[in-house]
This record gives structure tokens, sequence and C-alpha cells, in this order.
């Protein structure tokens, strides 16, 4: 990937805006010309909230090359909360806790080096849903 497309894709790889239609409401991502629900027009841009649950994964033994660091890593499709899947690695998990219905959200992590001048290329990756220590428990329960 070109410096000037690695740029001009940078929103939807860094916080997964892609485009809702403004005729039927389907959420889209990645973003396109066309609504895939409606064939109209699509240009309404839409931030995804970066939750959602694994749909599928397969755990990479042979990576290709330039991914040969990341062994055995795990690659999803991710079924976000708007609805849209989307395929993409897992991080900060073991291979072997990797369930279907698993929650995850999106977090920005280093994909690859690209090119003979080492640019380091960053887009979006799953991980485990974080709980939020800081949610109230219900009284009578423990910590």
């Amino acid at each position: 990937m070109g410096i000037p497309a690695y740029w001009r894709t940078r929103a939807q790889r860094y916080a997964l805006v892609g485009e809702v239609c403004h005729k039927c409401g389907a959420k889209i991502f990645p973003p396109r010309d066309v609504c895939p629900e409606c064939s109209r027009p699509a240009s309404d841009p839409f931030t995804f909230s970066g939750r959602g649950e694994v749909y599928s994964f397969s755990t990479i033994y042979q990576p290709p090359e330039g991914f040969e660091e990341f062994v055995p890593y795990t690659v999803a499709i991710v079924k976000l909360e708007e609805g849209p899947l989307v395929t993409a690695q897992l991080t900060d998990v073991d291979p072997a806790e990797v369930h279907i219905g698993m929650p995850v959200e999106m977090v920005t992590r280093k994909l690859r080096e690209e090119g003979e001048e080492g640019q380091i290329i960053y887009g979006y990756k799953f991980r485990p849903l974080l709980r939020n220590t800081l949610t109230p428990r219900p009284s009578g329960q423990a910590a």
C-alpha cells in the first residue's frame, strides 16, 4: 500500500468509519458508493462502536510473507453490534481461548511493516472485550 492510499483509508482503519444509507438505514463497512441492501447511493459517514462478537475464526500457523512474527495468530469474522461482518486479526488472546460468540472490541495495532523504507502499517484488530471494573455490582454480590 502506497503512502497516499494509506492516508486516504486511515479513517476506516483507525476508527471503523463506514457509511449509513439514508434511504434504508443499512450500516455499511467498508464504505461503498452504493448500498448493498437497497442499491441507493450511500454516502453518510457512520462511526461504528468497535464492539461485536466472534462469528467465525481460524488460527494461522503457516503465515504469508510479512506476518511470520505473529504466528500463531487468529483471524476472525467479527459481527459488529451494528450488523456488518468484519474480517480482522485477534490480539491479546491465546488461540485456544477463542470461541464463537466471544465478545470483542476493536483496538489499533501494528499490522505489518512494508517496503524497503520500513513503513509501519497500523490498523484495526480485535481483542476480548475488557470488563469495566468500575461497573457497580448488584447489592449482595462480592467482587
